[in-house]
């Protein structure tokens, strides 16, 4: 039997925001002090550059059977699951760290196994925040969900990371395995959803998903903006630790501090993103978002001064955050509540299945050029797309 959506007031969606929280505030603990930790232990553009490819691969090869899977099972017991087996993982990577045997091959394992839980959660919390929001309540859902993940993943995480990576690197990953583990007790407290009914086999629900998503019109165009910012953002996130240290010469433990930044811009993001889509069409404000992305990106690569570095992760802030939520929204809104799972993982698999190859890029494009150089071509690639793909975005 469904479960009937109380709205965002309700108190099933009160209690899937605590466990976002809670699980947030840790991944942004683990995804500061991950790339940190590589890029301190081995200053090598590559061993960045590999860990950075492992931990978005999953989204390549995993996320699509993930989906359909989770359009079978319960989405409350696939949540729950994924938490346990990344604390666990978690807490094993912080007792390598701790005993000195966090190989490159150990962390980019661990970055694997890690973002491959990620795609089953991932989609099964959409179908949770459907359900329990109701269509009326889909921005306000999704404006919620980018704040809490703004100050969990962007501003407390950082913020904890830089204080722990300073004591003892091997904290970071404990505390992230500790907030799984909250956070699966708090998810099993969430009202539970049946799951859709199916008559067709597990390759028929892939490609069905599959299909939806590219014969429309409005997530077509969606899929391919999302694939190109994140094969750019993937570039970028794997040399920021290495830009930081080698180029605006911060400590290690100030590193965090940009995130910080950028979390600041989010939330103003998810805050203003509803307004002003209200005003001026969701299409065209999502443009807007793309070309400040853009610039954003490009600013951070051709003034490397602490100063400029802030306002672009000012920026770049404020612009993801604005997109995600319009965006979300707009591919809730056009998927049938049967087939949010497996859409919204061929959504992923699709629009971030360019990501490793960005983030294996970005380690050579580094070496043979310079740190700075891939921020300015990501920053340009991000800006053509937004010129190329403004009228489909705002007629979707």
């Amino acid at each position: 039997m469904r479960h009937t959506a109380e709205g965002v007031r309700g108190r099933g969606f009160r209690r899937l925001t605590a466990a976002w929280a809670v699980s947030l505030v840790g991944d942004g603990v683990r995804v500061v002090a991950l790339p940190l930790f590589t890029a301190a232990s081995t200053r090598s553009p590559l061993a960045v550059s590999a860990v950075a490819v492992a931990l978005t691969l999953p989204w390549l090869l995993v996320a699509l059977p993930a989906g359909a899977l989770v359009d079978r099972w319960r989405p409350r017991t696939v949540v729950v699951a994924a938490h346990w087996v990344r604390a666990g993982v978690t807490g094993s990577l912080a007792l390598a760290v701790h005993s000195g045997h966090a190989t490159v091959v150990v962390l980019c394992a661990t970055a694997f196994v890690l973002t491959s839980a990620e795609t089953f959660a991932d989609s099964a919390s959409q179908v949770l925040l459907v359900e329990l929001a109701g269509a009326g309540e889909l921005e306000a859902a999704n404006g919620r969900f980018v704040a809490v993940e703004t100050i969990g993943m962007d501003l407390a995480g950082p913020l904890a990371a830089a204080v722990l990576f300073w004591w003892e690197p091997a904290a970071c990953f404990a505390l992230d395995a500790a907030s799984f583990v909250i956070a699966a007790v708090l998810v099993s407290r969430v009202p539970d959803v049946a799951p859709a009914r199916s008559r067709s086999d597990l390759r028929g629900q892939l490609l069905e998903g599959a299909r939806f998503l590219v014969s429309t019109p409005g997530l077509r165009s969606l899929v391919v903006a999302v694939a190109i910012t994140a094969f750019c953002a993937a570039a970028i996130n794997a040399v920021l630790a290495l830009y930081s240290i080698q180029v605006l010469g911060l400590a290690e433990p100030v590193v965090p501090g940009l995130v910080v930044c950028m979390a600041a811009g989010a939330l103003l993001g998810a805050w203003l993103s509803p307004r002003l889509a209200s005003r001026w069409g969701a299409g065209r404000v999502m443009v807007g978002f793309l070309a400040l992305l853009g610039a954003a990106f490009a600013m951070f690569g051709l003034v490397p001064l602490v100063g400029a570095a802030v306002v672009a992760c000012l920026l770049c802030g404020l612009a993801s955050a604005g997109w995600n939520v319009l965006s979300a929204t707009r591919r809730q809104r056009l998927t049938p509540r049967p087939m949010i799972g497996r859409v919204t993982s061929a959504y992923r698999v699709l629009a971030w299945g360019l990501a490793p190859l960005g983030a294996g890029l970005a380690g050579p494009l580094a070496a043979a050029t310079s740190l700075g150089a891939v921020y300015v071509v990501a920053g340009s690639i991000v800006g053509l797309a937004s010129i190329l793909l403004a009228r489909p975005l705002a007629r979707g």
